[in-house]
């Protein structure tokens, strides 16, 4: 018995991970546990683990990514807003300009 995802297109997804940070994260604790063995030193494992967290996905948008956005939106990007007074016969009581 097969199953199909929904989506075709999407990406290879295994519990809350994709299957690229499945191996990333994999990778990062065998380096983690050689430099604790070796080096006694935590850098290595907090920064796997920390690489763990950001990349939690919950319906395709991972930690990471909203931080991204939310830096964008308050820090990195202009945001434009253009204010106009225009007088009150031109609306309507449903807020649809009228052209009079």
């Amino acid at each position: 018995m097969y199953i199909y995802p929904d989506n075709l297109k999407s990406q290879a997804v295994l519990w809350l991970w994709q299957l690229r940070d499945i191996g990333v994260i994999g990778v990062g604790c065998l380096i983690s546990v050689f430099a604790l063995a070796q080096l006694g030193i935590l850098l290595p494992i907090v920064a796997t683990a920390l690489y763990a967290f950001l990349t939690i996905r919950f319906e395709d948008t991972s930690i990471l990514d909203f931080i991204k956005y939310a830096c964008a939106f308050f820090i990195t990007r202009q945001q434009f807003y253009e204010w106009r007074l225009q007088s009150a016969d031109h609306w309507e009581l449903d807020r649809k300009q009228v052209n009079k």
